[in-house]
């Protein structure tokens, strides 16, 4: 009997529909698979670069405002000199008076040194740098210079509101040589016993839009620095006092007041922040009711005056920087890679090549907010 072998072509052509179907949705299943396996790796790294940034900002943000703790004119900078700026100062590329950025910070404190003490001699004039110091209490036994080096970064103050930031090039026996970190010196009636000198930190914190960096500056002759990569966004917010200028009950009526802030009024001689009167008053306005929490600063507050030192000074900075107690941070970072981002939209600051959703990685941020302990101790 005559027996028939194989499959009819119909057959065939059944079974492989059959075979191509069910192949076609294990691909259609580990094809989403295969775009998290390639996106979570910079995913990862994302994270990781927003944890570098925030650490890095948090570290000098917390410590803003701290001044010298040894020796006369001891306590927060806050009490002499604005120590957060929304501008870039000290440098030679600075911002001019009256400039608010909301990418770029500029920070101030007192470290952990032996190095502060007062001025022996008048300070930097346009035709000498040379200084000479005290030997204070606290500073290093047998040590006329009290702890300065060559190479450090050094800041100089006293009670007008006048302040200047600059490097020491060198060290004698008993004198300091300068040099002023913009190479414009702002004030030159810098008197022996009342002007503090101190080691400083110094820094700066901006955003490099054409490398999409968020970069940092020391204040040192060296150049800026990135800190991390891949940044497209980073912006600070303030947050002040409403009424920082409350003056208490004074200890000597005649001479001496205690403020929330400084530089100090003196009897019958006004300054940036206070009037001229027997009972000096404060010339910043109120913001709101006392206790009532902080408020938020913009830019028209910051950059409209009164100025400090004065009107007239190269080194100008609004007064009413004198009331932040609070600083708001946001850092955004996108994908380094473009193929792992989409057109430019909400989900992309900086546009990319990708074309299907299941390999874009949007740009992640990061949102956070500093109290600086050595600007808060009044509260």
């Amino acid at each position: 009997m005559h027996r028939e072998r194989g499959f009819s072509l119909l057959e065939m052509v059944i079974s492989m529909s059959v075979m191509l179907a069910v192949t076609a949705g294990v691909f259609s299943l580990m094809n989403p698979a295969q775009g998290t396996f390639s996106t979570q790796p910079e995913v990862a790294d994302m994270q990781q670069r927003l944890r570098v940034a925030q650490d890095t900002l948090y570290k000098d943000l917390v410590m803003t405002g701290g001044g010298a703790y040894q020796g006369s004119m001891s306590g927060s900078l806050l009490y002499f000199f604005a120590p957060v700026l929304p501008f870039r100062q000290g440098t030679s590329n600075d911002d001019p008076p009256g400039t608010f950025r909301t990418d770029i910070i500029t920070l101030m404190y007192v470290p952990a040194t032996m190095a502060q003490t007062s001025l022996s001699t008048k300070g930097p004039s346009l035709n000498s740098s040379e200084i000479g110091v005290n030997a204070e209490a606290g500073c290093p036994p047998s040590d006329a210079l009290c702890g300065f080096k060559s190479g450090m970064t050094v800041m100089m103050y006293d009670d007008s509101g006048n302040y200047d930031v600059f490097e020491i090039t060198n060290v004698q026996a008993n004198a300091l040589h300068l040099q002023h970190k913009n190479d414009k010196l702002t004030y030159t009636n810098y008197e022996p016993n009342t002007t503090k000198i101190v080691q400083s930190s110094y820094f700066e914190y901006y955003l490099n839009t054409d490398t999409n960096q968020l970069m940092f500056y020391d204040g040192t002759s060296k150049p800026d620095v990135p800190v991390v990569d891949n940044v497209v966004g980073l912006s600070f917010e303030y947050y002040g006092d409403p009424q920082p200028a409350i003056i208490k009950n004074p200890t000597d009526a005649s001479t001496k007041w205690v403020t929330t802030y400084g530089p100090k009024p003196k009897l019958n001689t006004a300054n940036c922040a206070f009037t001229a009167a027997n009972q000096p008053q404060p010339r910043l306005d109120t913001l709101g009711a006392a206790g009532s929490g902080l408020v938020k600063l913009d830019s028209t507050r910051l950059t409209d005056g009164p100025w400090c030192p004065n009107d007239a000074s190269l080194n100008r900075w609004d007064a009413d920087l004198l009331r932040i107690r609070k600083i708001g941070v946001t850092v955004r970072v996108q994908a380094a890679l473009a193929s792992l981002r989409g057109p430019a939209s909400a989900l992309f600051t900086r546009g990319g090549t990708s074309l299907g959703g299941g390999k874009w990685v949007p740009d992640q941020e990061v949102r956070f907010q500093v109290t600086p302990r050595n600007m808060n101790l009044g509260r």
